[in-house]
């Protein structure tokens, strides 16, 4: 039963939580209140021994616990994807605890939540961004009220409150997309930096199926076929830099229906890259990284600069003699041939091997993004770099090495400013908005998932599949068309075959 003890100078107020067992009455902070009668301190600890008969008593000295404490509990009880919890980790290392850490979880206020998004803010940091990490505070507070230690959860935001006239333009900028003759263009650009065809056919895979990177870097040989797509797995890179195999985001898991010329296009690169299984996952990937494994210098046998060497060539006219034959006078290939032969050199053997997979960074640094804007990233210290190329044949043909930029005579102009690889999906679903594609269908080749009740009574049918595809490939023709008028040939191979008609034969098998 609750009653007042007098402690000489005041009065505090006792209560039972469990038998035998008596708490005093303590403010937030977990101090013992000090009552100045007793009917004070006998009012406050009935109150106290009533919320604990309806089970709504919480110990003051649980909030004591520091936020620090409480998250890494709280990380420790969460059985997420490899990525989602790698992404939690950054979060609360790099953002929220330097702030919050050393705070009593009881303590955090909404003036000191919105005190440090100010100073994130300050700092440089996207609007995109700081809504993550705010929304992974807000988890975290959710869970801490969830188990009594607050009453309420200082980082969830009311509606209009704090906003003033102009704050809209902290939004991020609008995501950059492009339409079907700049997939085909910057398609073009990232196979002649690659020096590969693969580059060609999966950029152009982005913009015509809106697959997320992970899943085209993920997408295995088996799940490709003569009329579809199947979306089953992604490799997503780990802080650790392991490429981890697992679900697409949100179990997106699904089928997309290509038109035929896109058929023909993967079961042709398919054809031509053979893909054996790699050895981190002992799996045949649809594509592969396009620069040497690390490590490549250590490894043993003999090398292209060894083969450029021998045959009194550069090593970009061997790299010509091994990917584009065609532009190298014969007596200069014969002699390299020669070279190749009497040196034993095996492609890819002495280079530790083409990296297995794309990374994500690499893929976006040297290859989208110069195809997309025809400048390479900044380095510190210096602006961003045009793409030195030699402009015949056309689109031309990037330049590399020592004095790049004296040696070449022009350089590429953007093809769509700010792209990214995952704006090809936005793209795509630009695209599909633009031919009147119907939004279920829309939703199905995205992975999104509409809960609504129209939703719901909305079903896709096989009318609507083979209009997509005819409206797909009637886009596809008339970019080609539009291409052939810049220019009628091309120096990527499976582009040149295209505009010259070799992709109009009927699919077949």
């Amino acid at each position: 039963m609750a009653f007042a003890e007098n402690r000489g100078t005041y009065w505090r107020g006792r209560y039972k939580t469990d038998p035998g067992k008596y708490e005093s009455v303590k403010d937030q902070t977990g101090a013992v209140i000090r009552f100045r009668t007793k009917r004070e301190a006998e009012r406050a600890a009935e109150e106290q021994e009533a919320s604990v008969r309806k089970g709504t008593w919480r110990d003051p000295a649980v909030g004591r616990e520091t936020f620090g404490a409480f998250v890494s509990r709280w990380y420790a009880l969460q059985d997420l994807a490899a990525s989602t919890m790698q992404n939690y980790r950054r979060h609360i290392e790099e953002h929220l605890l330097p702030t919050f850490e050393n705070l009593a979880v009881a303590d955090i206020k909404p003036p000191d939540v919105a005190a440090w998004e100010k100073a994130e803010r300050a700092l440089g940091y996207a609007e995109s961004s700081l809504k993550t990490w705010r929304a992974t505070l807000h988890l975290i507070l959710s869970d801490a009220v969830d188990e009594g230690i607050r009453d309420f959860n200082p980082a969830a935001k009311r509606r209009g409150r704090g906003k003033r006239a102009g704050r809209g333009g902290r939004r991020g900028p609008e995501k950059a997309v492009t339409d079907a003759l700049g997939v085909l263009l910057i398609a073009e650009r990232a196979a002649l930096l690659s020096g590969r065809d693969d580059e060609f056919v999966a950029v152009v895979t982005m913009g015509y199926t809106g697959v997320r990177f992970g899943e085209l870097v993920g997408l295995e040989a088996e799940y490709v076929r003569a009329r579809s797509l199947r979306v089953e797995w992604q490799l997503y890179e780990l802080d650790t830099g392991e490429l981890h195999r697992c679900p697409p985001k949100d179990d997106s898991r699904r089928t997309i229906d290509l038109p035929d010329w896109h058929g023909r296009l993967l079961a042709d690169h398919l054809a031509a890259a053979s893909p054996k299984p790699c050895e981190c996952h002992g799996r045949r990937y649809a594509f592969t990284g396009h620069r040497a494994a690390n490590q490549a210098a250590q490894a043993p046998g003999a090398k292209l600069v060894d083969v450029a060497r021998r045959a009194g060539v550069s090593t970009g006219t061997v790299s010509n003699v091994l990917n584009r034959p065609d532009t190298v006078p014969e007596a200069t290939r014969e002699k390299v041939q020669a070279a190749i032969a009497d040196l034993g050199y095996v492609r890819g053997a002495a280079s530790g091997g083409v990296a297995a997979h794309w990374r994500r960074s690499g893929f976006a640094t040297w290859l989208f993004h110069p195809a997309a804007t025809g400048r390479y990233p900044t380095r510190a210290g210096s602006d961003l770099r045009p793409v030195p190329i030699l402009g015949d044949p056309w689109p031309g043909i990037p330049v590399r090495g020592r004095n790049a930029s004296q040696k070449a005579d022009a350089c590429w102009a953007p093809v769509a400013e700010r792209l990214t690889p995952h704006g090809s999906r936005h793209s795509h679903k630009t695209l599909m908005d633009g031919l009147g594609t119907p939004s279920q269908l829309k939703d199905e080749r995205m992975g999104h998932l509409d809960g609504s009740v129209q939703a719901r009574y909305s079903h896709v049918t096989q009318a609507m599949r083979e209009r997509l595809m005819e409206d797909l490939t009637e886009v596809w023709h008339a970019s080609l068309s539009a291409r052939r008028a810049m220019s009628p040939g091309s120096p990527v191979a499976v582009l040149d075959q295209l505009l010259k008609g070799g992709g109009e034969r009927p699919l077949t098998g």
